[in-house]
Formats: C-alpha cells, structure tokens, sequence
C-alpha cells in the first residue's frame, strides 16, 4: 500500500514538470507564427497568383487545419471508441462545442479583425492583459489557489511590454476598434483555455483534438466567409500555398496545439501565466533571427522587465516548493510518532 502511494507521489510532479515543459515549447512555437507567417506571406508575394497573395493567414489557418488532422486521427484514432463516446455527457459534449468555438473559430477571427484595424504592437501591448487575468479566472471559475508570485511576474511582464511600446515610438495610443477587438480576442483566449482544462480533465485528449479542431474549422470557414466576402478562400488550393503550408501546419499547428493540450492538462496554473508572460519578449527575439527586424531601444530595458518577472515567477515556485516539502517532512514526522505512540501504549510496564 505504501509503495503504491509513493509511486502516486512521485509521478505527480513529474507530470506537472512535463506539463510545463510542454507549455513553454507551445508559448515560444506560438511566439514565432507570427515571424512564420511573414516569411511565408513574403513568398506569397514573390509568386502571386493572378495578382494575388495565396498565401494568406485565412488560408494558412484553414489548410493548415486540415492538415493537422491527418497525424491527429493517426494518434488518437483508439480513443475514439464506444466505450469512450458512451461515458460522455450532455456536459461533456458542451465542453467541448464550446472551447471549438472559442479556440479554434472567434479568438482567431478577433485577432484577425484587430490586426485590420490596428497595428501588431498594439495588439501585443493589449494581449499583455492575459498573464493575470488568466490567474484570476483559475481562481474564481477552476477554484485554483492564486499564486500571488506568478501573478506579481505577469503584471511586471505587462510593465514591461508597455515600456518597449512606450519607447519604440507608440506613445500616441488610441483606443478604437482594433484595440477593442484585441481585449475581445484575449478574454476569448482566456476563455478557451479556461474550457479547454475544464475539459481535458474528464475528455480523452485525442476525441478533444479531433473534434475541436473539426467544428472549429467548420466554424471558422463560415466566419471568414461572413466577414470577407464569398471568395476569400478562392486560392486555398494554389499550388505555392499547397507547398509552403505544410511548414505551418506541421510547426504551428499540430507541434504547438499538441503541445499546449497536453501541457494544459497537467501544468499548473502558475506556470502557464509564467510562460505565456515570456511571449512578447520571445515573439522580438524570434523576429530578430527569422527577419532581421530591429525591435527598436525598448527592447532591452524592457526585455530586462520581462525577465525580471520570469525571475520573480520562478523565486516563488521555488518557495512554494520549499513549502511543501516542510509540509510533508511534517506530515510525517506526525505520523512517526503517532505510530511510536501506537506502539507504546501496547506495553503495560514501561520500567518507570
């Protein structure tokens, strides 16, 4: 009994390690899509169809999703059994309607319509509101306990997104349509995230996947129909989109969703606002490699807040672990003696 207990123990933080493991790799491969996706539209604009650039974010997302469903249901084809399908409710179904809506349908879409409206940085500043409002929502719909440390490193991490905005040249800020599709399309990722653990916790990950990515799509292609006319995805099956999307779909797509997904289930909340914290800073750094962007003077002072808040996240994991491991060594030592006290009130005569 005892052996099996410890087992139990030791493969928990194993998982929540992985988990954040996971987590980080889908943080820094979901910070360089954007840098992805301007090489590929750069190609797209060497060989135009028609006039045209093929090679667009609409029809990178679409194909790409597509795409991604080929190694998906080669994975997780198994979990799509009856017994299953059969243990799924009412609920569970809904869970999953919703984060597909959420996740794969309106939070790109708002991204996309900020982008029409306002610029990248901008969008950027604002996205720097999610880090702890995330906590907050953990705190209050998924009854976590606030890590105080991890949201003190997300507000930081904002401070610091702000000064690289500030000082590159952005202190004219207006707050119009793009900005408020932006706040839209960070509580719609919020949201989705927050539907997506609910989820996982009771839904195989590969029936959460394929469905998901499946309404989603369906969702998402009427939505930009809607919203951009009729023959927005006239060129979707171009060769040089056929070509290039594969770089997508396989980096963005299935490396970072599969990583996010399994990372969400087991990773802690503290440690996916930690992680996601680093994302502007990653997205800069990334762009400087992949386009030679120059990320103008913020970027080191505001680089350095950044990782200043990184370091603040990590003293308090650090703490919380130190905490829980006086904890147990307690709880044990409590049970030690009460199993000494077991044993010494069996003895009538104690010599004294």
């Amino acid at each position: 009994m005892s052996n099996a207990s410890t087992t139990e123990t030791a493969a928990a933080p194993s998982k929540v390690l992985m988990g954040a493991g996971l987590v980080w790799a889908a943080v820094i491969i979901y910070a360089s899509s954007n840098s992805i996706v301007s090489l590929l539209a750069e190609i797209g604009r060497e060989y135009p169809v028609m006039g045209r650039n093929a090679i667009s974010l609409c029809n990178l997302l679409f194909l790409g999703s597509l795409i991604s469903l080929v190694p998906m249901v080669f994975m997780f084809h198994k979990d799509w059994n009856r017994a299953n399908l059969v243990k799924l409710t009412r609920k569970d179904w809904g869970v999953l309607t919703l984060s597909a809506v959420l996740s794969s349908a309106v939070t790109p879409a708002l991204f996309f319509i900020a982008l029409d409206y306002t610029t990248v940085t901008n969008v950027v500043l604002i996205g720097r509101i999610e880090p702890p409002i995330f906590l907050l929502a953990a705190f209050f719909v998924l009854k976590e306990k606030l890590d105080l440390w991890a949201f003190a490193a997300g507000l930081i991490a904002l401070v610091g997104a702000v000064v690289m905005i500030l000082m590159n040249g952005e202190a004219a800020f207006s707050f119009g349509k793009g900005e408020i599709a932006t706040v839209f399309a960070t509580l719609s990722f919020i949201a989705g995230t927050i539907v997506t653990r609910l989820g996982l916790k009771g839904i195989p990950l590969g029936i959460f996947s394929i469905y998901r990515t499946v309404l989603g799509t369906v969702i998402y292609y009427f939505l930009a129909l809607y919203l951009y006319g009729p023959n927005h995805f006239q060129d979707v099956f171009e060769p040089v989109v056929l070509k290039w999307v594969w770089v997508y779909a396989i980096i963005v797509i299935i490396i970072g969703q599969f990583s996010w997904n399994l990372g969400l289930k087991h990773a802690r909340s503290g440690d996916v606002s930690l992680a996601t914290s680093f994302s502007p800073l990653a997205a800069l750094v990334i762009a400087m490699l992949l386009l030679g962007e120059d990320p103008g003077p913020g970027l080191i002072p505001g680089g350095l807040i950044i990782l200043s808040a990184i370091g603040v996240g990590q003293y308090g994991r650090l703490r919380q672990k130190a905490k829980e491991k006086l904890v147990a060594e307690a709880e044990e030592e409590e049970l030690q003696t009460d199993d000494a006290l077991e044993h010494e009130s069996r003895v009538n005569f104690k010599g004294a």
